[in-house]
C-alpha cells in the first residue's frame, strides 16, 4: 500500500497491486481494476517512486525473516 494526496488535500492509502493505469493530464488519474479512479497530488514518477520503494520494503523484511 502507498500514501497518496487527493487533490482536495485528503490522504489516502492505495492498493498499488490493484493499480491498472495511471495517466498525467495536467492531473494524475489512478485506475485501479475494479473501475474505481482517483486524482492525486503526486505526478506519475512520484507514484513510481513509491511503488518501487514499497516493493523494496517487501523485499527487505522476506530476507530478515530467514
Amino acid at each position: 500500500m502507498i500514501y497518496l494526496n487527493k487533490l482536495s488535500g485528503e490522504k489516502i492509502m492505495i492498493n498499488c497491486d490493484m493499480i491498472e493505469l495511471v495517466t498525467e493530464n495536467p492531473d494524475t488519474v489512478i485506475l485501479m481494476e475494479n473501475g474505481h479512479s482517483y486524482i492525486v497530488e503526486e505526478s506519475m514518477d512520484e507514484i513510481l517512486a513509491l511503488i518501487k520503494e514499497y516493493k523494496r520494503s517487501l523485499k527487505r523484511s522476506r530476507l530478515d525473516r530467514d
